[in-house]
């Protein structure tokens, strides 16, 4: 290892023995601490602010930042995700209203290019922290009076079923790797183009009728993938596919 990867192991080990929220020394004790330079120690700090390691609050300092939240393809809702991980789930509805499906959009719910469809842009929200910015469509014939308000700290699959009679039970979910535009940002709470993930699903009834189409964007200092592998017929297989984008 270089240099630059030693120190950086260091303030790592360093980090990984506070607590979450506890600040670091300063770069003067730190450099003290591990005989180098402070432009090599910058470099090793920012390197863990970058990984979500570390958090700089200016005028304050540097602290050990929360873990990030590891997120596998599945069903269940946000709401279940973070109470099975013991953490409060919320909700904040920005804006809803109602919109003509179009060919693109038609054909991501199963629906005529004229009927109208239910646009909810929501906050999730982990412990009150903002994680992602989530953009659902449902077409307006699936949940009659259904509004804003109703999604409020509540998941909505479980709002799907106690209310409509409808269970998703399978879906597809594309991810990729982007950065946050200016509104995203803002609403997330993080600087312009900070790293993020862009998840857009698609799910369905048991009987093949089209539920949802949401697009939402998680922070990604505050966020990772994580993939379970299985064989198949004699290679390694995991249930995230990576394809080549166009474009």
């Amino acid at each position: 290892m270089n240099k630059h990867e030693v120190v950086r192991d260091r303030v790592l080990d360093l980090v990984e023995s506070l607590a979450v929220g506890d600040a670091i020394p300063p770069e003067r004790a730190l450099c003290a601490l591990f005989g180098v330079s402070r432009m090599t120690l910058r470099g090793a700090v920012d390197d863990l602010v970058r990984e979500g390691r570390l958090v700089r609050r200016q005028g304050s300092g540097t602290y050990v930042a929360a873990p990030k939240l590891a997120q596998a393809p599945s069903i269940a809702s946000f709401t279940e995700d973070m109470l099975r991980r013991g953490l409060l789930p919320g909700s904040r509805t920005l804006s809803s209203g109602v919109t003509v499906a179009g060919a693109r959009l038609g054909r991501r719910l199963g629906v005529s290019p004229a009927e109208h469809v239910l646009v909810f842009r929501r906050l999730r929200l982990a412990d009150g922290e903002p994680m992602a910015l989530e953009t659902l469509h449902v077409a307006e014939s699936l949940v009659p009076g259904l509004t804003g308000p109703d999604l409020e700290d509540r998941s909505f699959y479980a709002l799907l079923r106690d209310r409509y009679g409808l269970a998703v039970t399978r879906g597809l979910q594309t991810i990729e790797p982007t950065v946050t535009n200016e509104d995203e940002s803002a609403a997330l709470g993080v600087p312009h183009l900070s790293p993020a993930f862009l998840f857009e699903l698609t799910t369905a009834t048991a009987e093949g009728r089209t539920v949802e189409f949401v697009r939402s964007v998680h922070r990604g200092d505050r966020s990772k993938l994580t993939v379970e592998l299985e064989p198949a017929e004699g290679r390694w297989r995991s249930g995230v596919a990576l394809e080549p984008t166009m474009g």
